[in-house]
């Protein structure tokens, strides 16, 4: 594996990590989301940057199908998320 291959995977397991803290002490069901999104996205890049490593495509469907899941996953969220005033606060 080349330097640039460990850098970046070292920087996605911190992003994990950092995610699933997040996930698991976050205030509210919106910041658990955002991280859950950003976790998501975080496991495509992992995806990606293990078929440029290794040149491969064999992984081209399991990142088509990350990015539907976390995008349906969003916008779900978002559309049933109760709605606030705009005066209040956390």
């Amino acid at each position: 594996m080349s330097t640039v291959g460990i850098i970046c995977a070292v920087m996605l397991g911190v992003t994990g990590i950092l995610c699933i803290i997040r996930i698991v002490r976050g205030p509210s069901m919106l910041d658990r989301t955002v991280a859950a999104d950003v976790l998501m996205a975080a496991t495509a890049g992992a995806f990606g940057i293990e078929a440029a490593i290794h040149r491969s495509t064999t992984t081209l469907p399991i990142l088509v199908v990350l990015a539907l899941v976390g995008f349906l996953g969003s916008v779900s969220i978002a559309r049933f998320a109760p709605q606030t005033d705009e005066g209040d606060q956390r």
